[in-house]
């Protein structure tokens, strides 16, 4: 049952839109310092008592050691399963009676880690933050029921159509050692049976500390009251390691562009059609690419929604998009769904919209109609405490100073329509691209039998 104050502060949360601070500049606001080593950023908005926090350091998978995988998602699952001090379910009792909220994440290049509270507890939860990241227990019992649940989920996700479809096409345009490179399942089940309590304590050792920790405070926060609970609760921590600048991904000559993945008795066959981007979110072309890309495949109002699902009934759910290019250059793909006995019929439909998207371009009313769409849902985005702190981290991560969530709409503005249409031919090739297949494939269903 969740508290009545855990409740009372969900409703502030979901109720507080910052529509001030979503026309007002953002980083004209902002404290920014680094205190107890963390780059700690605080926004103060007129919401009442709620406070939001997001964060982040360098120790994601693709940190892993050669020798096993799925350490640094071991360390990450553990951080919220007790410390040194006390166990989880006293750090969940704690949490609970003020109606907080504390959780972590492993991506492939970052633990990151969110919470929120009423502004009388953040002290409280800066500590238990700040204990979570610096002394986990790595409780044997704990650390072996976690085995068994990730291996529980990673086995249902291999029934999972489009997980099997994603899985391949980044191993596919990525190469092994890559950040966005995604191992067989198979072989992190391997790691993860092999891994060591020891194995996690050294990860966490090396790879943990304020060296880049980013944290973000936004809500009714006193700044200078947060950097002393900061200064506090870090006070002595060292370590950790600086995220390397990733070099460009070399075009790849040799791929297997056609690919599927039997899977027997699914009523859908998943698809992506798609290939490396060769773009980061700051380059220049980024952003005209991908205003290009909501055109063709984004919602209801994108092309293929409009054309393949609305006017032909061949899908329940297509779309096409950038992503995958914080750190690193990125993907493009589109994504679809197709029962199986439509799906020839839905290819063809599919790569005849990309072929005419590629070749005669967008026009200049879906230009202006997709960039005012856009600057809408960034401005929405930046209404609640979550957004705000999501944009301010988000910014961080791809390395722009703070005045760039202030600026977006006017860069966005400038983007023109040959700029779109010049984007869409310079980076992309529909004829090279990688076709995946996941699911009850037509074709391959009698070799299975």
């Amino acid at each position: 049952m969740i508290s009545s104050r855990r409740f009372l502060l969900a409703l502030l949360a979901a109720t507080a839109l910052l529509a001030t601070a979503a026309r007002a500049a953002i980083a004209e606001k902002v404290t920014r310092a680094t205190i107890a080593g963390i780059d700690l950023i605080a926004y103060p908005t007129a919401v009442k008592d709620v406070v939001t926090f997001a964060g982040s350091l360098p120790a994601g998978d693709s940190f892993a050691p050669d020798a096993n995988l799925a350490i640094a998602s071991l360390v990450g699952g553990m951080l919220d399963k007790g410390t040194t001090a006390q166990d989880k379910f006293a750090i969940a009792q704690k949490l609970d009676a003020v109606g907080a909220s504390l959780s972590f994440s492993v991506d492939s290049t970052m633990v990151t880690f969110s919470g929120k509270c009423l502004r009388k507890d953040v002290p409280l939860v800066v500590s238990l933050l700040a204990e979570q990241l610096r002394s986990p227990a790595f409780s044997e019992e704990e650390f072996t029921k976690l085995k068994k649940q990730i291996a529980g989920r990673l086995q249902r996700a291999l029934e999972q159509t489009g997980y099997r479809a994603g899985q391949a096409f980044a191993a596919t345009i990525y190469p092994p050692g890559h950040p966005n490179y995604e191992p067989s399942t198979e072989a992190f089940l391997a790691a993860l049976n092999s891994a060591t309590v020891a194995d996690l304590r050294a990860f966490h050792q090396k790879f943990y500390g304020p060296a880049q920790l980013t944290l973000v405070a936004v809500g009714d926060i006193d700044p200078a009251a947060l950097q002393a609970d900061v200064t506090k609760a870090f006070a002595n921590w060292t370590g950790g390691i600086k995220r390397p600048d990733y070099p460009r991904l070399a075009a790849a000559s040799e791929l297997v562009r056609d690919q599927s993945v039997f899977m027997a008795e699914k009523p859908n066959v998943s698809v992506i059609i798609g290939q490396a981007s060769g773009l980061r979110y700051t380059d220049p072309d980024a952003l005209p690419l991908r205003v290009a890309t909501t055109i063709l495949g984004s919602g209801f109002t994108g092309r293929l929604m409009a054309t393949v699902r609305d006017q032909e009934g061949l899908t329940y759910g297509i779309g096409a998009r950038t992503g995958n290019d914080t750190y690193t250059d990125g993907d493009w793909r589109i994504i679809a769904n197709f029962a199986p006995d439509l799906l020839e019929k839905g290819l063809a439909s599919t790569r005849r919209e990309l072929t005419a998207w590629y070749e005669k371009g967008v026009t200049a009313e879906e230009v202006a109609r997709t960039k005012t769409n856009l600057a809408g849902s960034f401005q929405v985005d930046l209404a609640t405490t979550e957004g705000l702190a999501g944009a301010i981290l988000g910014a961080v991560h791809r390395g722009y100073p703070l005045t760039w969530i202030d600026n977006y709409t006017n860069q966005l503005n400038a983007v023109t329509l040959d700029q779109v249409n010049a984007v869409i031919k310079k980076h992309l090739k529909p004829a090279d691209m990688v076709l995946i297949k996941a699911g009850t494939v037509p074709s391959l269903a009698p070799a299975a039998k």
